[in-house]
């Protein structure tokens, strides 16, 4: 029996295909730890394999990913000044493969069949939680917290927020119908108890700002491109205005009261602080990838019993920038902050120039979550991970010279809302 290249590696040709490869992962990448190497091979065995189907449209020009590429090339490198040689040589060559399977992904699977695969896998991975999960008692909180079955109730929310941004980007911006529709309503009104159940403030401020952000944009690319750039720009100019008037009014002490916060956000401006005095240690090239946290290593050991890691894993510094910082210096931080704004950015402009608006807008989405979360979570540096996957993903389609001729959008128009992204 003959299998067609296409029903594998085209995206307008390998719905079932793509949708079951990115559900699949998503939840592999949110429980590899949990279920180790073996879930770790059934996703390479996903992506990798698509290589031999049709090499060339698997890889493409990579000379045309460089600064894509490029922040992975350089955690590889770190092994050759790494204070854990070993540890970083295993890390980085998981990362750098990580990025190769996210841009396979995005070579292969259209933004309708990634948006829907996400959904589902995400509806899949909140019900284990809910099955199998439990709650973790948070001695800085001092209280207790639904963690489902991860080890952190800030992984709980962001798999959350990434159901309920899904479920309404299909809704409101693929414009989906029958069986999808009620899949999406589902989907956003379990990812919406678990954000609730998970108490996590910064997975809460994410979504509420991702989801403000895309209504507006949604309101404004209903305009022709000048106007919607003149609306854009008075936006920001109001946001900011808001934004002043709030901090002097009080308004930040009144978003922490609301979550239980103190000035210190719990802690993280003194972990920020540490983060950033370890990375004036060495602070062109740092100390190597994941060459920081490592048992054994006086710091890192300090700060576990700090914060009670008793674990001593599975730790970082609550802001991507520091991480990055540490692990890689000033020349890591400039290829993270580089691929981090270029997508950011680069979807935004696409939008407003009014080139492939429905694609960007759903992808411009995810990168603005991920840009305000990497203040106090670190999401994209990590092997195995949905957010790193998400931003190589979208960060693969922005690189393609050209919008693709078809986005794989359902023929029916979509629904007439402040959140659809287009007109036919």
């Amino acid at each position: 029996m003959k299998i067609a290249k296409a029903s594998l590696v085209s995206p307008d040709h390998n719905f079932w295909y793509g949708f079951v490869a990115i559900a699949v992962s998503t939840f592999i990448l949110a429980y590899s730890a949990r279920f180790g190497q073996v879930s770790v091979l059934a996703y390479y065995a996903l992506w990798l394999p698509l290589i031999l189907v049709d090499y060339r449209h698997s890889l493409g020009n990579y000379a045309r990913f460089y600064w894509i590429i490029a922040f992975g090339l350089f955690a590889c490198l770190s092994i050759f000044w790494s204070a854990a040689p070993g540890v970083t040589a295993r890390a980085g060559v998981q990362y750098m493969s990580h990025i190769v399977c996210a841009l396979i992904a995005a070579r292969t699977v259209n933004v309708r069949t990634m948006a829907l695969g996400m959904l589902a896998g995400v509806i899949v991975v909140l019900l284990y939680s809910l099955a199998f999960g439990g709650y973790h008692y948070d001695p800085l909180d001092g209280d207790y917290s639904f963690v489902g079955a991860f080890a952190s109730k800030n992984q709980l929310g962001f798999f959350a927020s990434l159901g309920i941004y899904f479920a309404l980007a299909c809704l409101f911006v693929l414009g989906e119908r029958g069986f999808w529709r009620v899949l999406s309503v589902l989907g956003a009104c379990l990812s919406g108890y678990a954000l609730i159940a998970s108490q996590s403030a910064t997975s809460i401020i994410a979504t509420a700002a991702t989801l403000a952000v895309m209504v507006g944009l949604g309101l404004t690319i209903r305009f022709a491109p000048r106007t919607r750039k003149a609306l854009f720009a008075l936006g920001i100019v109001l946001l900011l205005g808001l934004v002043f008037v709030g901090l002097n009014l009080g308004g930040m002490e009144m978003v922490l009261g609301a979550f239980g916060k103190d000035a210190t956000l719990t802690g993280r401006t003194y972990l920020w602080a540490e983060g950033i005095a370890a990375g004036w240690q060495s602070p062109v090239l740092g100390v190597g990838y994941y060459a920081y946290w490592v048992q054994g290593f006086s710091e890192a050991e300090r700060l576990w019993e700090e914060f009670y890691i008793g674990t001593r894993s599975g730790f970082h510094f609550h802001n991507t920038y520091i991480e990055v910082f540490v692990e890689l210096g000033f020349i890591g931080l400039l290829l993270a902050g580089l691929i981090i704004i270029r997508v950011w950015i680069g979807h935004l402009l696409r939008i407003l120039h009014g080139d492939d608006i429905a694609r960007s807008h759903l992808l411009f989405g995810v990168a603005f979550m991920l840009l305000v979360r990497s203040f106090f979570e670190v999401d994209v540096m990590h092997p195995y991970a949905i957010g790193s996957f998400l931003l190589y993903y979208s960060a693969g389609l922005l690189a393609a010279s050209k919008p693709a001729p078809s986005l794989g959008f359902p023929a029916a128009q979509p629904a007439s809302h402040v959140l659809v992204a287009h007109t036919r």
